[in-house]
């Protein structure tokens, strides 16, 4: 989503920055492993699709992606390339054009070291500081760590789908969430984002 591609999301845990092509061969290593491809219900891609994945995620108008960044190793070493600090992503889908509220909202912590430490919970409020007012998640059935953190963000379950072995989980925004969420969200600043991205091979 372009609405995306100059901003910087800075937070206490994560950062959270477009997603570039410099990004694209961290983030297909990471797609390799089948427990990923399993949690993510996604399938295997070639280096060449990834890239083809990443242009159509920057380009369509329905869906926005940051990849998040360790914030400790980000401010450690200025000037350090992101790659190195990649934990993994958070994304936002415009799933329904009748109604232009609703956003299904997904987040994969896929570096091993960076799960179990508040990242994920961070960059979903993050995202969902974007304003909408209902959002939608659908998880694995066995992904258990992300339904609890699902939960714990005031999402309650709405189906499962035995067919497709996943959880639908909602949250509709009232003030009182609003409120909470912008509490949650306070310390969260945002910057341009001026990286040079590489163009893909």
């Amino acid at each position: 989503m372009k609405l995306n591609e100059n901003v910087l999301l800075l937070g206490k845990k994560v950062v959270l920055v477009p997603y570039t092509p410099a990004h694209v061969p961290r983030y297909h290593e990471w797609m390799k492993s089948e427990d990923l491809q399993r949690l993510t219900a996604s399938e295997p891609l070639s280096l060449e699709q990834e890239y083809a994945m990443q242009q159509s995620w920057r380009e369509d108008a329905d869906k926005c992606t940051f990849i998040v960044l360790d914030a400790e190793k980000w401010r450690a070493q200025p000037g350090t390339p992101e790659e190195s600090c990649m934990a993994g992503d958070v994304n936002l889908f415009l799933t329904d054009l009748g109604d232009p509220g609703l956003g299904e909202i997904e987040v994969m912590i896929a570096e091993p070291s960076c799960r179990g430490r508040g990242f994920g919970t961070e960059a979903v409020l993050m995202m969902m500081s974007y304003g909408l007012r209902n959002f939608e998640a659908k998880i694995g059935q066995a992904n258990e760590p992300s339904i609890r953190m699902f939960r714990k963000l005031h999402f309650d379950q709405v189906s499962v789908s035995s067919v497709f072995q996943e959880v639908t989980l909602r949250l509709t925004v009232s003030e009182l969430e609003r409120q909470w969420l912008l509490q949650q969200t306070s310390h969260v600043q945002e910057k341009p984002y001026r990286a040079v991205s590489p163009e893909p091979p």
